[in-house]
């Protein structure tokens, strides 16, 4: 299938099988967009059929709330506007460049849950903690590791990072000091979106028909505040200074063609998480970092197919206790490493922990984020003569915000 808009052939993130959601500002607005080549249709003008309070606000979470009926219904209305020669005359008007506008939060975020769930990262983070003979937890091998994170800290591609503040301990520091991080990191990672809300345990293959789509997304982490924090009960300011996502959600319908299987299990997981079809992906992952003023460097390369376990079963995990999920639910996959140290999702792993620098194309070394760099994730899955792409996921690294008098 082709799209009559001429920038949606060839190398585009955004052909017409993507056809991702988000919300956009040209100056007139916010408002709810579709990507197309380089162009965004304005969805809402030619939703024709569908209620329009779905698009009344600029956010996506009432179009997730109305089902997969809604959703399937949306996409094939785009599909055929877009594809169909006789309807570009009547569409042509309601498409505005990408180039200029302002990407907004694509949909608001209820809750936000982050993983620990691709076997190479939490080996080598393992390893480095404590030791290749124990660097697995006693329980990852049987169950979907995570955390609760702050929904309000979750931010669209483009919008600066602070390095944070937080409570320090060296390995020879007799008590902890207040400071800055200095070992500010990021994690390359893949959201998964809710789109239903539950109410009670779900299957994994309900947990699939739940989730809307997909972003790419970076859970910025302060490796040294969380050295001293994360023991008994894991992670917390460490991670509070903000994630970054994708400003597209790719739907889940335009990743079908990529489905892949989990790795083979080296022991059998419990039934409740046992997968009736392939939960994965086929993605390709990279992370780009750029020195303030200089040109990037590609420090990894991996793919989603590296987890060990899927979106699907996390959903599923998450609610048998009884937690109910709701609509705008964000599951982050967790740091998503391969085996080799070209694909590692962290500059923990990369550098290892800080032993090994990392040089870019500068000339420069980083083991940790210094203040002026931008990271950028990108991720494509590629089919017969076109990619579903997703977009960059950019951030930059500002210096911490001054402390307070009553602080020091």
């Amino acid at each position: 299938m082709t799209s009559w808009v001429s920038s949606a052939t060839g190398d585009t993130d955004f052909p017409i099988q993507n056809l991702p959601y988000g919300v956009f500002d040209d100056g007139t607005g916010a408002r709810m967009g579709v990507a197309i080549g380089d162009m965004i249709l304005d969805v809402a003008k030619v939703a024709h059929g569908l209620d329009p309070a779905l698009f009344a606000a600029p956010s996506w979470n009432a179009v997730m709330a109305a089902g997969p009926d809604v959703w399937s219904a949306l996409r094939a209305r785009l599909t055929d506007l877009l594809s169909d020669e006789a309807q570009r005359d009547a569409v042509t008007p309601h498409l505005i460049p990408q180039a200029g506008v302002t990407m907004l939060m694509p949909f608001t975020v209820a809750e936000y849950t982050d993983f620990y769930a691709a076997k190479n990262h939490a080996t080598n983070v393992g390893t480095m903690f404590r030791g290749p003979e124990n660097a697995l937890p006693a329980n990852w091998l049987s169950i979907p590791i995570g955390y609760n994170g702050r929904a309000s800290s979750v931010v669209v591609s483009g919008t600066p990072v602070h390095r944070p503040w937080g409570q320090i301990k060296g390995p020879d520091d007799d008590l902890p000091r207040f400071d800055t991080s200095k070992r500010f990191d990021l994690e390359l990672e893949f959201g998964a979106i809710v789109g239903t809300p539950s109410n009670g345990m779900v299957s994994v293959a309900e947990a699939d028909e739940m989730i809307f789509g997909y972003v790419l997304l970076n859970d910025w982490s302060a490796r040294d505040i969380q050295a001293w924090e994360y023991q008994p009960l894991g992670p917390f300011q460490s991670k509070a200074t903000a994630t970054t996502i994708s400003p597209w959600i790719v739907t889940k319908a335009a990743l079908e063609p990529f489905r892949t299987t989990t790795p083979e299990r080296e022991r059998p997981l419990l039934p409740y998480l046992h997968e009736p079809a392939p939960m994965l992906y086929d993605i390709t992952f990279e992370v780009a970092l750029a020195p303030e003023g200089g040109t990037e460097t590609v420090i990894t390369r991996t793919n989603y197919n590296q987890m060990y376990y899927s979106a699907a079963q996390q959903l599923c995990h998450h609610t048998t206790s009884g937690c109910a999920m709701r609509v705008g639910d964000l599951l982050g996959s967790g740091t998503i490493s391969g085996p080799t140290k070209d694909s590692r999702g962290s500059l923990l792993e990369i550098s290892w922990g800080g032993k090994e620098p990392l040089t870019l194309a500068t000339g420069e070394t980083r083991t940790f984020l210094e203040d002026g760099d931008t990271l950028t994730l990108r991720g494509a899955a590629q089919g017969d003569g076109y990619r579903i792409g997703f977009g960059d996921c950019a951030g930059q690294v500002m210096p911490a915000p001054a402390l307070p008098d009553w602080a020091q």
